[in-house]
């Protein structure tokens, strides 16, 4: 475990990633795996580091788990916030603390540069995943999300 680390992603490690986010979105109802979309949304992140940050886990073989932040504002809180987009191990790690250590990563990481929130999504009735997040210090809003497709392959019905 000691040859583990964490690091920023490059665009090296792009299909690698995009395989992770695969893994990932073949779990949530709301989005579907589509290597194209995922590496442009990877290369939006990559190439302009104001944007968000990805940060690896990995050892010297290959890259163990992933976690996506993305930058905004927010007027409530009247300075820079983050979006949690995606955090994933490789299911051969998992339940070996990855997630926790790349989520900690984050949280430290945005304690740092003075960020004052960190917002994510989660699929609802996941209780594994609930509590994870709340013994990391998250807490369940009273927001609703709501989505608007605009364009792609999925249209917004009435």
């Amino acid at each position: 475990m000691s040859d583990l680390r964490i690091e920023p992603a490059t665009l090296e490690d792009m299909p690698l990633l995009a395989e992770l986010l695969a893994d990932l979105f073949a779990q949530e109802p709301d989005f579907h795996p589509n290597q194209a979309k995922q590496i442009r949304g990877l290369r939006l992140i990559l190439e302009q580091p104001n944007r968000g940050r990805i940060f690896v886990l990995r050892n010297n073989l290959r890259i163990i788990g992933m976690i996506n932040l993305l930058f905004t504002i927010s007027t409530a809180e009247g300075g820079f916030v983050i979006m949690l987009e995606d955090l994933v191990v490789r299911a051969d790690h998992r339940g070996q603390g990855h997630g926790s250590r790349l989520l900690h990563h984050a949280i430290d990481f945005a304690r740092e540069k003075q960020f004052v929130r960190i917002t994510l999504l989660t699929p609802d009735g996941e209780g594994k995943l609930l509590d994870f997040y709340r013994k990391c210090g998250f807490r369940q809003s009273e927001m609703v999300t709501m989505r608007l497709i605009i364009g792609g392959e999925e249209q917004a019905t009435a």
